[in-house]
């Protein structure tokens, strides 16, 4: 018999996902519990759901929503957006943090990042201040993303937006369970904007949720989350409840179910002890990619503040390297490890190159940081054995790859 080559034995390896949701028996009782109800749509669950994610980020009003881009679009909304107006973002997040401005009609100006945190800091923010000023432009709102759980410097930057005159609209997608400052992200910033997309630290499969202390503004977003109607179904179908309904504003079909958020009560139960688990994977990979030539591991929150890592994102020496990102990524791919890239700066993204007439080296901290970074699989249901079989194949590619 011929021997089996080792590259075949690589491809035979069992897969260890990207990514890979964590439920169990508490989310199967809690969702099973809504369809014996009789009410599926958005209701008592999830109110119940607000009132519970509110405690968990102390904020004062917490508005379900059926996505983060949902959450987003409905808080620019709520604090006035509109044409005319500029909204500053970062280049280093997912389509939906610049598309949402544009649903507005508004102008995107995309920031450039700090290279190691991938976040927004103050520097960048007033670089593209002073550009838009030269051009004659102002800018009403920042959109800081909190990149892979790690929170901005949020103090710096309501500093900076209040002598702007900038409203904070924080793009926490992957920040729930992060702190800054002791506080929790969702009770810093005017309105902060949550995810639970099925990758996230916990998940409703899909679903959002705006946090805000401002009641104007969390009564605006509910209102425009259904249609801008006076009284949503579960008021007018209850026993108290009437048909009568007003419609207010030319609102969107953005709810949540109740099937969702008993999935979200269940996950917010479990939230510390996953967000727990993470943490320890994290610290695995600290430990074994921190000293080894030819990578650099992503920062850590500072003392006495929660990184909720949401991702793990390693940056390449390539310069200590024969294989580029894209190569190193296969290869690992390869040995059945799931990788992916977070993510392809916005300002290199066709649409808004066409748009914005935007070439890749503008921004060159953003730039020069996605040639280098690749994603590495982190969850709460990652078993210690696969952890330590992402070790061995990252160290493992390192040492064919090295120079």
């Amino acid at each position: 018999m011929r021997p089996r080559s080792r590259q075949t034995g690589l491809l035979r390896q069992r897969f260890v996902p990207f990514s890979r949701p964590d439920l169990g028996p508490e989310e199967e009782a809690q969702v099973l519990q809504v369809l014996r109800s009789g009410w599926l749509s958005t209701g008592a669950k999830c109110r119940e759901f607000e009132r519970a994610f509110a405690r968990a980020v102390r904020a004062r009003y917490a508005v379900a929503l059926s996505s983060c881009t949902a959450a987003l679009h409905l808080a620019l909304e709520a604090l006035g957006v509109g044409p005319g107006d500029v909204v500053l973002v970062p280049t280093m997040t997912f389509a939906s943090t610049a598309a949402v401005p544009q649903h507005l009609g508004a102008r995107v100006a995309f920031v450039d990042v700090n290279p190691h945190t991938l976040c927004v800091e103050p520097a960048t923010v007033e670089e593209a201040l002073v550009r838009l000023r030269q051009q004659g432009l102002r800018a009403k709102a920042l959109v800081p993303v909190h990149f892979a759980g790690l929170a901005c410097p949020m103090e710096a930057l309501q500093e900076l937006a209040r002598a702007w005159g900038l409203y904070i609209v924080e793009d926490a997608a992957h920040a729930f369970g992060t702190t800054y400052g002791g506080r929790p992200v969702g009770s810093i910033g005017d309105i902060t904007c949550f995810s639970f997309y099925a990758t996230k630290n916990i998940t409703t499969g899909e679903g959002g949720m705006a946090t805000t202390e401002e009641p104007r503004w969390a009564e605006r977003i509910r209102l425009m989350s259904l249609h801008g109607l006076s009284a949503n179904a579960w008021q007018r179908y209850s026993m108290q409840g009437s048909w009568h309904y007003h419609v207010l504003a030319p609102g969107y079909k953005y709810n949540l179910s109740d099937v969702a958020a008993a999935l979200g009560l269940a996950q917010l139960r479990r939230a510390e002890a996953m967000r727990r688990r993470r943490q320890e994977i994290a610290r695995l990979y600290q430990q074994a990619f921190s000293h080894v030539q030819g990578l650099r591991t992503p920062p850590e929150a500072p003392p006495g503040d929660v990184h909720s890592w949401h991702l793990y994102v390693l940056k390449l020496r390539l310069r200590a390297l024969r294989l580029n990102r894209d190569e190193f990524a296969h290869a690992l791919q390869k040995r059945g490890i799931g990788v992916s890239v977070h993510f392809r700066p916005l300002h290199m993204q066709p649409y808004y190159q066409r748009a914005y007439g935007l070439r890749p080296q503008e921004l060159p901290r953003a730039y020069w940081a996605f040639e280098r970074i690749i994603s590495l699989p982190i969850y709460s249901r990652m078993s210690h054995e696969d952890a330590h079989r992402v070790v061995e194949a990252v160290l493992e590619v390192l040492k064919e790859a090295a120079r």
